[in-house]
């Protein structure tokens, strides 16, 4: 069944994505996000081999069950990924509720999720993007915004929400900076369906980072993040340190790298120089998956109680 806007309302427990995030989302972050009544997540290319990705979606699957909040895996539709096409086969052989495409927005990906009733999001950090994504039969764009993490834009949320929603009616998921449950509450107000978190979820104990990445994100604070193309050949935010760490100057950064989305090179990319968004000065701990949906679903509670109230 497609995951209209009727359908994800009745199986999230609030309206938030755990974003796909390389290197750090694996089956125990989705599993236990989606048990907590999230959306879980992750990128196909954190398994080595296709044959791993389909491994992955099996044991993933066969945990959840039937009764879960949907999950959803990311497919970088680039001309770089050698794996794109064994991927979507694979993708829509397990029926995957919802497929997050970045990189390139194409018509035939799209139809292949849809021949099962599979839904589609697409990230978009511009208005072209969002043009050809919608173009492309999309069911959903991300809007992702300044200072998300990973790869992002430098739009505005409250100018790239209102540009969205004046051409596209369908699903629609703010990115950038999003830590709490009042903030996915005015993700909401803003016009947007979905929020999607991403560094937030780094911090939890299922995730794949290491614990020095998760401790330099519990001391950074919005100013220790850098936008910068030099790390992947696709301009996102990285934390400081880590560069450093690597034996790089922040500020002097080369942005010659060709951009190359095997996983192969994304992984010897992202390894030692560590991405992570603007909000990392609202994170001071490491929690259990469970635990920060909890949290989170309380905080948005409050958040819409609260504006009932000024109401």
């Amino acid at each position: 069944m497609p995951l209209s806007k009727e359908t994800w309302r009745d199986r999230l427990a609030i309206p938030a994505i755990a974003a796909p995030m390389f290197l750090v989302s694996g089956p125990d972050l989705v599993v236990e996000t989606c048990r907590s009544g999230l959306m879980g997540t992750f990128p196909a290319l954190n398994q080595k081999t296709s044959e791993g990705y389909a491994a992955w979606l099996e044991e993933i699957q066969e945990r959840l069950g039937a009764a879960a909040s949907p999950f959803g895996v990311n497919l970088i539709v680039h001309k770089t990924n050698g794996r794109l096409a064994r991927d979507v086969e694979i993708t829509v052989q397990h029926r995957v509720p919802v497929v997050i495409t970045s990189l390139g927005a194409v018509r035939d990906v799209v139809d292949a999720i849809h021949s099962y009733g599979g839904v589609v999001f697409h990230d978009v950090i511009n208005l072209r993007h969002a043009n050809k994504a919608a173009e492309a039969g999309v069911d959903g764009l991300i809007a992702v915004c300044a200072g998300a993490g990973g790869h992002a834009g430098l739009l505005n949320p409250f100018a790239f929400v209102a540009e969205i929603r004046r051409m596209f009616d369908k699903t629609l998921i703010l990115s950038g900076a999003i830590t709490n449950g009042r903030q996915i509450a005015a993700a909401q107000l803003m016009g947007a369906d979905l929020a999607y978190l991403g560094t937030r979820f780094i911090n939890t104990r299922e995730s794949l980072a290491p614990a020095g990445y998760k401790e330099m994100i519990m001391a950074s604070t919005a100013r220790d993040i850098v936008y910068t193309p030099a790390i992947s050949g696709v301009a996102g935010n990285f934390l400081r340190a880590s560069m450093v760490a690597a034996g790089a100057d922040p500020d002097n950064l080369q942005s010659s790298v060709k951009l190359d989305m095997s996983s192969e090179h994304e992984a010897k990319a992202w390894k030692d120089v560590w991405s992570a968004g603007q909000g990392v000065g609202d994170i001071e701990d490491v929690l259990p998956a469970a635990e920060l949906c909890r949290r989170l679903i309380a905080e948005y509670r409050e958040a819409i109680s609260g504006l009932t109230h000024l109401v």
